[in-house]
This record gives C-alpha cells, sequence and structure tokens, in this order.
C-alpha cells in the first residue's frame, strides 16, 4: 500500500498524528470483530476453545510483528464496490478463519456497527492524547505564571492600546478556554455500536433466542471493546460523533488563541513574548518565525469547518442507515482528531519554551506618554473639571502635548498625586497578578 498522505502538506500534525493512521483504524475494525466474538464467550454461546482458535486467526494482524491475515491493497480497492471496508474485511476474515467457526465471524452485525465501534475506539484513545497534552500546556503557562503573572503589560482592544493589564490576566483567559476544552474533552462518552441491519438488534434476539441474552451479548461486546454501552442504536442518532467534533473544536479554539496572541506579541515591534525556538526563513536569515504559534493557527483555522461538516452530517443522516452523510464522516472527523493531536502537542511544546520580554512591555506602556490611564483620568478630572475640559486635555495629550504637564497645569488638579495618578500599575483593577505590584 502506497501512502497517500505523509505529511507534507500538513506540517501542523506530521509525526504527532500516528494513532489515527489508517492502520490504526484498521487494526480497530478487527479489534471489534475480535469483540464481537469475545462477547459470544462471555454470553456462553461460544466455547473457550472456539474463541481462542478464531482470536489466534485476527492475532495475526493486532499482534506487533505477526504475519497479516490481511491483504490491504485488495480491501482497499474491494472497499469501493460496498461503500465501505468492513464488507471486504468481513470476508477475509472469514476466508482466514476455520471453516466451521466462520459463523461467529461478524455474527449477526452490519458494517456499521463495526465501523462506529472502531471509530470510537481510535477516537477515545486520541481524545486521551489530546487531553494530556491539554494538561501540558496548562503546567506550561501556570510555571510562566509564577515567573512572570506580576508584570504589567498593554492590553489592546480592537488592536489599540486600551488600559494596563498584566501578563498573568492575559495567562489567566488562555488557561479558561482551555480548561474548559479539558474538562469537556473529559467528559465526552465513547459508545459501542451494536444494533444490528435496520438498529432493531433482530439478528442478534434471533441468534441469543432473547431480548435479555441480547442486551447481555451488547453489555459484554462493550466491555470487550473498551466502550461504553449506551443500551440504544445510533446509527443515525450521531451525537456521540457531533459531541466529540465539538469538544475537539473547542479545544483546537482555545489553543488558537493562545497561538494568535503570541504570533501578534512576537511581531518585531512589539517583541513582548518569543518562543524558545523560532524558525528561520530561505530568504531572510535575520528572521525566527513564531512557527509553533504558525502551525496551531493553521489548525484553528480549519477546524470549525470540519466540525461544521460533522453537523451536516447527522443533520442528513437519513432513515436507518445513512446514504452518503455517515460516509463523509470518517475523513472528516480522522483529520479533526488529527489537527487536535497536532496543535496540543505543538501548544505544549510552546508553553514550556515561551518567553516574556520584560524591557519590550514596559517601552509599550509608555509608548503613548500615560494614554494608557485615561480611564482611570476621566474617572478622577471629570468631577473636577467637566467632560468637555476633559475631553480637550485628552485631545491635546494625542496631539503630541505632556499629558503630565497638561494635568499638573490645571488648578483644580493641584490636591492630585500626579505619580500615583498617571501610574499604569495603580489601574490594574483585578487582574491577575496586579496585587504584586
Amino acid at each position: 500500500m502506497t501512502a497517500f498522505d505523509e505529511g507534507l502538506l500538513s506540517p501542523a500534525t506530521v509525526g504527532r498524528d500516528d494513532i489515527v493512521r489508517d492502520a490504526v483504524f484498521l487494526d480497530a475494525l478487527i479489534a471489534s470483530e475480535r469483540a464481537l466474538a469475545a462477547a459470544y464467550a462471555d454470553i456462553g454461546m461460544l466455547s473457550a476453545a472456539d474463541l481462542a482458535a478464531i482470536e489466534n486467526v485476527l492475532r495475526g494482524r493486532l499482534t506487533p510483528g505477526g504475519s497479516s491475515i490481511i491483504e490491504v491493497d485488495a480491501l482497499i480497492a474491494a472497499a469501493v464496490e460496498g461503500g465501505n471496508p468492513v464488507i471486504p474485511l468481513v470476508r477475509q476474515l472469514k476466508a482466514a478463519t476455520p471453516e466451521g467457526l466462520r459463523v461467529w465471524v461478524h455474527r449477526g452485525a452490519t458494517s456499521q456497527d463495526i465501523w462506529d465501534s472502531a471509530i470510537m475506539s481510535v477516537a477515545r484513545v486520541a481524545a486521551a492524547q489530546v487531553g494530556t497534552s491539554l494538561g501540558q500546556v496548562a503546567d506550561g503557562l501556570n510555571h510562566l505564571a509564577v515567573a512572570h503573572g506580576g508584570e504589567v503589560v498593554v492590553a489592546r482592544t480592537l488592536t489599540q492600546h486600551a488600559v494596563p493589564t498584566t501578563f498573568g490576566a492575559r495567562i489567566d483567559s488562555w488557561l479558561l478556554g482551555i480548561d474548559r476544552a479539558a474538562t469537556r474533552l473529559a467528559a465526552l462518552d465513547f459508545p459501542a455500536q451494536l444494533a444490528g441491519a435496520g438498529g432493531t438488534r433482530a439478528s442478534f434476539v434471533e441468534i441469543t433466542g432473547s431480548r435479555k441474552a441480547t442486551g447481555d451479548l451488547v453489555a459484554a461486546f462493550a466491555r470487550r471493546a473498551g466502550l461504553s454501552d449506551t443500551g440504544a442504536a445510533w446509527h443515525v442518532s450521531r451525537w456521540p460523533v457531533t459531541e466529540l467534533g465539538d469538544a475537539l473544536v473547542q479545544a483546537i479554539d482555545a489553543l488558537g488563541k493562545v497561538a494568535t496572541d503570541v504570533a501578534t506579541l512576537s511581531r518585531t515591534e512589539i517583541g513582548e513574548l518569543f518562543e524558545g525556538v523560532g524558525g528561520g526563513s530561505s530568504a531572510m536569515p535575520q528572521k525566527q518565525n513564531p512557527v509553533e504559534s504558525i502551525l496551531i493557527r493553521s489548525a484553528a483555522l480549519r477546524a470549525p469547518g470540519l466540525g461544521a461538516t460533522l453537523h451536516l452530517a447527522a443533520a442528513l443522516a437519513g432513515d436507518e442507515r445513512p446514504d452518503g452523510a455517515w460516509h463523509a464522516e470518517w475523513p472528516t472527523l480522522r483529520e479533526l482528531l488529527r489537527l487536535a493531536l497536532g496543535a496540543s502537542a505543538h501548544a505544549a511544546t510552546l508553553a514550556e519554551n515561551l518567553h516574556m520580554d520584560r524591557a519590550a512591555a514596559s517601552r509599550n506602556l509608555a509608548l503613548t506618554g500615560g494614554l494608557m490611564v485615561s480611564e482611570r483620568l476621566a474617572i478622577v478630572l471629570v468631577p473636577l473639571i467637566g467632560r468637555a475640559r476633559f475631553d480637550e486635555l485628552i485631545d491635546a495629550a494625542v496631539a503630541g502635548a505632556d499629558l503630565r504637564d497638561l494635568v499638573g497645569a490645571m488648578a483644580e488638579a493641584s490636591g492630585v498625586d500626579l505619580d500615583q495618578l498617571l501610574d499604569p500599575t495603580a489601574h490594574l483593577g483585578t487582574a491577575a497578578g496586579g496585587e504584586t505590584r
């Protein structure tokens, strides 16, 4: 099998997306078939010896270094005929199984049962890895807050200098999004799917002989697959996929916010932040580009559209088996998982190595000559001189006059402590870290 995608066009994910590659999905499909056979054994319908014989066949693919029982190229080619890879996979698995036991391979199941369970298995592992990386991001940012949280910096609104804030307040804003995303990821449910051709489980009732035994089979299958048992089919109720997609998009959004701020604040003319190791340029050797931030932003720009596609597919999941909507989920969800894995891994490195330039932060605070605290000036001076005179004062300062001289020349402000009034570190409100100043 020749790989179509080696990561050349996806530097944001390359090297960090191995747990969602095609081979992993194929292994998950086989693991789902293995879980079904084991579930029949768990409810007493298949002997331990027969299960061992079936598992011995399946283990050929699942054991590292084992001889594969799957002809992957043939599987891919045959998947076109039936519209999904499970149909030809089952044929190959049955062909490799002793003839008397072939009936127990895929028994009672439909292709979607196996595929949905497989994608949930892969997604569960991937989501856990994303959660781990988010924890590393939070750790790195918390360490940065301990070192620099009390530093006073410029808060910018609509791209312009607004009021003083602290670096700690900015980090807290980042962490709020990251922590909520991590909580949402951790709360996800990854259910097994075992409902039969039309979602009625009629085949399993026929095989097991009762609804109760069928319920036991489904529970055993979920347990063997390492997934939850929702008690109901979700063939055309795609909440497990959309909830997963939403959580992944939320996580990438939160990381994108951090990356956007870092990229902005590392601009040469601002220079308040810089990545530990920047990337160079093929034409301009002096450049140290914020590559980690750039790669995270590239993922954040793509993720919302993928999440929307999952919702569109869920809304158009017609009848008892979607005609194309289900199929549209597969590459969409995989790419979203891939982006989340890559973005979170890059963000963990970014947070660990991010540096702050105190001198640049102080220089930027002074750029507007005290106008940074005009909000505070208005609160103090308007009651003394009126709004009209205050607006004239600010207009003069914006035009280039010295703000301190303008305020000092006002008789009404003679009792005002100008040093304290114009000190940006004295107008921090509840900004995190401001209490240390």
